[in-house]
């Protein structure tokens, strides 16, 4: 008689995190040296990404500075206003959830 073996294939289901971008608004005062320190410390931007995502918010009034899990998203928003008001500074930023 033949030996029968069950295999049971378990799957764990991992709901992925949810996703936000976190969005720089311009503004006519932060200069343009502080904007592009944010991004390479908070956002880990190169500093060519940096200049680029300046020139971006500059001239389109906003601009990704990037995309994580939701809660790092949060966390690097509440840090870059932090640094801005740390340094009498009015910028901006704002949180745009994505789908994955």
């Amino acid at each position: 008689m033949p030996q029968h073996k069950l295999h049971h294939d378990t799957q764990t289901l991992i709901d992925e995190p949810s996703m936000a971008q976190v969005i720089m608004l311009n503004d006519d005062y932060t200069p343009m040296d502080f904007v592009i320190d944010v991004l390479i410390e908070i956002f880990d931007q190169t500093h060519h990404q940096a200049t680029q995502t300046m020139l971006n918010v500059h001239n389109n009034g906003s601009g990704i500075c990037g995309t994580y899990p939701y809660d790092i998203a949060e966390l690097k928003l509440q840090l870059a206003k932090q640094k801005a008001r740390d340094n009498d500074f009015p910028l901006q930023f704002t949180l745009k959830n994505i789908s994955r």
